[in-house]
Formats: structure tokens, C-alpha cells, sequence
């Protein structure tokens, strides 16, 4: 008995391999929409449609920055989105839907921890939306 696919195998295998592209995951942007916005909203001021009636309303996330001093405390935000930390009962975790690449991520000054991109965007997204 003999084994193998070839030659037209090969080939067969190869052009399936080309039609099947890896998806991109989406930006911070693009999550923070898709998973955020219901309830924090479109620009993150805690005012969302699912926000109406939810005790303690969803944070004002354009104020994290100002709440600490000035700076944005990017590991809480992870912590929070990711489930680590959670005090309100409110806040979905999102942890298992960044299951998968970790990359290093600088958690101390030359501390690299293993880190989902996809939670790294979207804290960094959010980030960006300090008033």
C-alpha cells in the first residue's frame, strides 16, 4: 500500500491554502463598538442605551485619566475588561473572547507579560478617548 497525496494533491491542498486567508482580528475600535458601547457609549461617557436603569451606571470611561492623576491606568482597564477585576457585577467578562496569540506586553518597567492583542487595542483604544 503506498501513502501520499501527489503531485496534484499538492497543488489541490496549496490552492485551498491560498483561498483560505487568515482573518484580521478587529481594531480596539472595532470591539470597543461591538462590546462597549451598548452600555458605555459611542464616545465611552457611560451613557449607552443599556446603561438606562443599570445600578451602578456603566463608568465614564473618558474620565479614567483624570480619575488617576493624569494618567491613563492601562493595566485596571485590562484587568477589568479582561474579568481579572471585577467590584460591580455589572461589567461582562470579555477574557475568553481574547483566548488565543498572546504577545508580551510591558506590565512593569521590564516586566513582559503574555498579553491577548486583541485586549491591548482595546484598552489602548480607550485610551484614546480621555477628555
Amino acid at each position: 500500500m503506498r501513502y501520499g497525496i501527489g503531485l496534484g494533491g499538492v497543488a489541490l491542498a496549496l490552492a485551498l491554502a491560498g483561498c483560505m486567508e487568515a482573518e484580521e482580528p478587529p481594531t480596539g475600535a472595532e470591539d470597543f463598538v461591538a462590546l462597549c458601547a451598548t452600555c458605555h457609549g459611542g464616545a465611552g461617557a457611560g451613557d449607552g442605551p443599556a446603561a438606562i436603569g443599570v445600578t451602578p451606571r456603566p463608568a465614564d470611561l473618558t474620565l479614567l485619566a483624570a480619575r488617576n492623576g493624569g494618567t491613563f491606568p492601562m493595566l485596571e482597564v485590562m484587568a477589568r475588561i479582561d474579568g481579572y477585576t471585577s467590584d460591580t457585577g455589572t461589567m461582562p467578562e470579555f477574557g475568553l473572547l481574547f483566548e488565543g496569540e498572546l504577545v508580551p506586553f510591558e506590565t512593569e518597567p521590564g516586566v513582559m507579560t503574555p498579553t491577548p492583542p486583541r485586549l491591548i487595542a482595546l484598552a489602548e483604544y480607550i485610551g484614546t478617548l480621555q477628555r
